[in-house]
């Protein structure tokens, strides 16, 4: 999936960076050139709503789109409650990823 993400969005013309794990993700420490952060809901049993709220807690505050193969109304709920600019459903349509995540460009152009 990361790798698969990663083509999509070089085609669409933006750089990225992936992380095997959160806590690669919070041991990062340059998003100086990030402007959004797409998170799984489930990370290895770990909860990307959790890391997106350890984030924030080091001041992180990029706005977040979340992937999620297992959708219920909790977890779109909280996802919501996080402040997410998206939430996707696996399988989803590379419009509904690259949609959001070219809004977020234009603005900080």
């Amino acid at each position: 999936m990361l790798r698969s993400l990663k083509r999509l969005l070089q085609q669409h013309g933006f750089d990225t960076t992936l992380f095997d794990s959160a806590g690669a993700l919070l041991g990062h420490r340059d998003f100086g050139g990030a402007f959004c952060i797409i998170l799984d809901i489930n990370l290895n049993g770990q909860s990307g709503i959790d890391l997106r709220r350890r984030l924030l807690d080091n001041g992180i505050t990029l706005p977040v789109i979340y992937i999620t193969g297992n959708d219920s109304h909790a977890n779109r709920t909280a996802a919501t409650e996080s402040g997410c600019v998206a939430y996707l459903t696996k399988p989803f349509a590379a419009k509904s990823l690259i949609e959001p995540i070219e809004k977020m460009a234009a603005a900080i152009a």
